[in-house]
């Protein structure tokens, strides 16, 4: 159907602290886990899941070091124990590297709607594209999408094209990605396809595979 970029991992952020938004809240980050973090907005304790929001700040996504967070429209990554408001400055670009593995494939793990998941890096594929299987597991009713299909080496499948909030890569986010969702267990890892790398800047060099974005 298309060629398959899959992937090895090593996941580094480009994340810097210091100056700042005037409207920004006092944020501090206590403690992080996957789709929840701890912060303390304005002298007060709020736990938050993704996509929750208090005192103008928005979870966009969380994992074990890193949050990505929205304050006034607009999204930053924190890790824990940062303290953000008049000393933060956003990061002049994002920057996700990715190390290719011995099958000359890039895996890694992304959120999707909110929802961490493990993915193929393919630019060979016009969408991020799933099987039912997998989008069952990340809450998505696929059934609601526009009905298509899909050519495959057993054939022609049933799909449905459908629009995810959110995909998240190393805190590289995009929203409305359009997606297709492949009826049965094909593909067996979901791929990240062209409807998510559009938006973000691709390298490679001796076996890393980067993404980036300016802010």
């Amino acid at each position: 159907m298309h060629k398959l970029l899959r992937l090895a991992m090593l996941i580094a952020l480009a994340l810097s602290v210091g100056g700042s938004f005037a409207a920004t809240p006092g944020i501090e980050v206590e403690a992080l886990l996957p789709d929840t973090a701890v912060l303390k907005i304005n002298g007060q304790r709020k736990t938050l899941k993704v996509g929750q929001s208090f005192g103008g700040v928005t979870l966009i996504a969380a994992y074990s070091r890193t949050a990505t967070l929205e304050v006034d429209g607009q999204q930053m990554v924190v890790g824990i124990s940062r303290r953000i408001g008049s000393s933060y400055q956003e990061p002049k670009e994002q920057v996700v590297t990715i190390q290719r593995n011995a099958m000359l494939q890039y895996y890694t793990t992304a959120s999707i709607n909110g929802r961490q998941v493990q993915v193929l890096v393919d630019t060979g594929a016009n969408v991020v594209a799933m099987s039912s299987v997998q989008a069952q597991a990340l809450g998505i009713d696929y059934s609601a999408g526009i009905p298509s299909k899909v050519e495959t080496a057993s054939g022609v499948i049933p799909a449905h094209m459908v629009t995810l909030r959110s995909v998240s890569v190393g805190g590289i986010l995009v929203n409305n990605v359009r997606a297709s969702v492949v009826e049965g267990d094909f593909p067996a890892t979901l791929l990240l396809g062209m409807t998510y790398l559009q938006h973000v800047k691709i390298k490679e060099h001796n076996g890393v595979l980067s993404l980036s974005r300016a802010w």
